[in-house]
């Protein structure tokens, strides 16, 4: 008897322990404070974020009734959660579920978080780049499939439902091509049956897969070119659906039915920094586009151009030129004619700027902090320097930098590279292992 009493005590510690093992392992991922947010929906939200820079790729966000300041210590933090990895790739939002990459120990992982920030689930899809090892590529939210681009060039699709992968190419061995200095930091775009990719390899260019399996549709000639840091955007102009990226050297169109290119714009053979003949060459700014006019801008001194296309999309041509807004990768933000975003001045430093549309003319250059990041939502600009990790909630205005309301990220160390998100009423900030959720919904206006 006194020994079956033993049995069942050493049982029952042994079940204590893995209770207790399994709770340390969620409680990392989970915060404390999820503001009763317990949602398991994976319903269609009124508001999502499923690609980088949002819904259509340009860092604008439409939602409305938006705090126009915060407390002194920032918007009240809903909560927070460490073990995502190290990397600057921003989180995606869509049908209740949050999807974020990070490295851990060379290899890159998708998580993925209900809204309350509590870990569904984690999955291992590729090689880290040795350089900066951390994740630049966003994932891309397409129904019941993710899709992620590894640092090392490998295009992988994912099966939320299943947690695995449905198929992966390593894109740089198929398509000759070769990883940049920094590693890959395209983030995938897809459109109707197909998912883009930009290897720039000695066999193509820009290719053209089927989303579901996988398969090669169709690939551009190939410009023998380099990769940039660059992910490309899609619009509708002269009844197509031109695709517009930038490459080591050119910015390229292509038609995305056929990958036929439209036109390819030698950037950087054009716009050279006459001032310094050891200028860095490192497009990493996604290109931005308005009314038959796209705006493309990079770090290092770099001369940032407009250029207006042909009423056929066949040729462009050099509206203005700008010296000013040389944006290094924090990425710009068109709202009613005016383009703001931060400069370079040095790998530490930079200004906020602000740039007319139609005529390059600069409205102000401010110094605050550091450059960094931008985003745009209800009237209202969120700035996120880099340096020391500061937030700043600024009007929208050509008038100057006004910062309205600013606080400090406690998480993370100096390289507050990520890009904010917003969604249903929540800023999402990323500090390299943290993502953090932040209310700033007006309750006076819900």
């Amino acid at each position: 008897m006194r020994k079956r009493i033993i049995i069942i005590v050493v049982i029952l510690f042994c079940f204590l322990l893995i209770y207790e093992a399994a709770s340390f392992i969620n409680n990392r991922y989970h915060s404390s404070d999820t503001n009763s947010l317990e949602d398991e929906s994976i319903e269609p939200m009124a508001f999502e974020w499923p690609q980088f820079h949002g819904p259509n790729r340009d860092n604008y966000s439409i939602e409305t009734g938006l705090l126009k300041s915060w407390p002194k210590n920032g918007p009240e933090l809903i909560w927070q959660c460490d073990g995502i990895g190290k990397g600057w790739s921003s989180p995606t939002i869509a049908a209740g579920r949050i999807y974020i990459t990070g490295v851990e120990d060379d290899k890159e992982f998708l998580s993925c978080f209900n809204l309350a920030g509590k870990l569904k689930w984690k999955l291992a899809y590729g090689t880290a780049s040795k350089m900066y090892c951390g994740t630049r590529s966003s994932p891309t939210i397409d129904g019941n499939y993710v899709y992620v681009i590894s640092g090392t060039g490998e295009l992988v699709c994912i099966d939320t439902n299943e947690q695995m992968i449905e198929w992966k190419i390593n894109g740089y061995r198929l398509f000759e091509g070769d990883t940049h200095h920094f590693g890959t930091a395209e983030s995938p775009l897809i459109f109707e049956d197909k998912i883009f990719y930009t290897p720039c390899g000695k066999r193509t260019t820009m290719a053209a897969l089927d989303k579901r399996t996988g398969e090669i549709i169709w690939e551009s000639e190939s410009l023998d070119d380099t990769s940039a840091y660059v992910s490309p955007i899609i619009f509708e102009y002269a009844a197509m659906n031109i695709i517009v990226t930038i490459t080591g050297h050119y910015v390229i169109a292509l038609d995305s039915a056929t990958g036929e290119f439209l036109w390819k714009y030698p950037y950087v053979e054009n716009h050279k920094t006459k001032e310094k003949d050891n200028t860095l060459i490192q497009n990493a700014v996604m290109p931005l586009y308005h009314d038959g006019q796209l705006y493309i801008t990079s770090g290092y001194d770099h001369v940032g151009i407009a250029l207006k296309l042909s009423e056929d999309a066949k040729q462009v041509t050099l509206a203005w030129e700008d010296k000013t807004l040389d944006c290094h990768h924090g990425g710009v933000v068109l709202h009613d004619g005016y383009i703001y975003g931060s400069n370079w001045k040095n790998n530490l430093n930079g200004n906020w700027v602000c740039i007319n549309w139609l005529t390059g003319q600069v409205m102000y250059e401010h110094q605050w902090i550091c450059k960094g990041s931008i985003l745009y939502a209800d009237e209202m600009l969120y700035c996120y320097e880099e340096k020391e990790g500061h937030v700043a909630l600024v009007k929208a205005s050509p008038q100057g930098f006004e910062i309205v309301s600013s606080f400090k990220i406690k998480q993370g160390d100096d390289q507050y590279w990520a890009h904010p998100v917003i969604c249903e009423g929540r800023l999402y900030i990323r500090s390299d292992d943290y993502l953090m959720a932040y209310d700033i919904k007006d309750k006076n206006k819900n």
